[in-house]
């Protein structure tokens, strides 16, 4: 097996990010974007799995009615394709749990799911995500964007500071 390839400098990182952007804003009239895509899914599952859930007036309905066929959840499925391409690409393709070697796996699994819990709770309060609020709302220069990413810096280096012991 060939060692992976060296990480991008995060300068260049971020210039490819900015520039991917733009394209996706010029190509689709739209930004980034991902809890909207996990919406839709839940949407979707929840009128199969319980059709109340969806009931005319509730809160999926609008959800529900976009159904999966829609901009975000293609974009979604490009990105994670594209994640798996480059990863390959790069050689570092790996299954395992990332994280902290001090915290055991069960810890390390515990607190990825209260950040996903965490931060999908605050992209539907925010109505959107850090790519969607935080990126594509600071491209467009929206006040909202350049305050979600603020408050998700300032929450990110709190909890780091409160698990920083996980990582010595």
């Amino acid at each position: 097996m060939r060692p992976p390839r060296p990480l991008w400098n995060p300068y260049a990182a971020g210039i490819a990010l900015g520039l991917g952007l733009l394209a996706t804003f010029v190509v689709t009239g739209n930004g980034y974007g991902v809890t909207g895509a996990t919406s839709l899914v839940t949407a979707a599952a929840a009128g199969r799995l319980a059709a109340s859930t969806v009931a005319p007036g509730s809160y999926l309905r609008g959800l529900y009615d976009a159904g999966l066929n829609h901009w975000i959840t293609w974009e979604v499925l490009g990105l994670a394709v594209g994640a798996l391409a480059g990863s390959l690409l790069a050689g570092r393709f790996r299954w395992e749990v990332d994280g902290p070697r001090r915290a055991g796996r069960a810890l390390r699994l515990s607190l990825a799911l209260l950040g996903g819990t965490a931060s999908g709770f605050g992209a539907r309060l925010a109505l959107g995500c850090t790519s969607g609020v935080g990126l594509s709302g600071s491209a467009t220069l929206a006040a909202a964007g350049f305050l979600f990413l603020a408050g998700f810096f300032v929450a990110g280096a709190l909890f780091g500071q409160i698990t920083r012991g996980l990582w010595r």
